[in-house]
């Protein structure tokens, strides 16, 4: 059986660099899209002491409660990517842990902290 025949079970180093690059770039964005939401957030409640109590407070309420969401989400988010680069240092970045087949390049591109192929996603539902 050559070479060619095998399935691969692991990304190269290089593959897996090119990804740590990306995961790197997500990571940037990620950060920079928190403290946004968290200087937004501050504003927002430093605002709230000087403002006139009644109808705004429903506003208030529901966009301090959207930031929080958007905090959270993105916190979440940033710890899967961090996940992701613990995974390609152990070179197991890729490997679906369902299937144990490697997921595919346009899914960890378009989703670089994913877990699971596409096939076992599917399974799933």
């Amino acid at each position: 059986m050559s070479d060619k025949d095998k399935e691969k079970s692991r990304y190269s180093d290089e593959e897996l660099a090119e990804f740590d690059q990306l995961i790197v770039k997500k990571l940037d964005q990620a950060q920079g899209q928190l403290d946004f939401y968290i200087g937004q957030l501050d504003d927002f409640t430093d605002q709230g002491e000087t403002r006139v109590k009644g109808l705004d407070d429903g506003v208030g309420t529901t966009e301090t409660e959207r930031l929080s969401l958007l905090i959270g989400r993105t916190r979440k988010y940033i710890t899967h990517l961090q996940n992701a680069r613990h995974r390609i240092k152990n070179k197991v970045y890729g490997v679906c842990r369902e299937t144990g087949k490697l997921i595919s390049k346009e899914r960890l591109k378009a989703v670089p902290h994913a877990t699971l192929s596409i096939e076992a996603k599917q399974k799933r539902k």
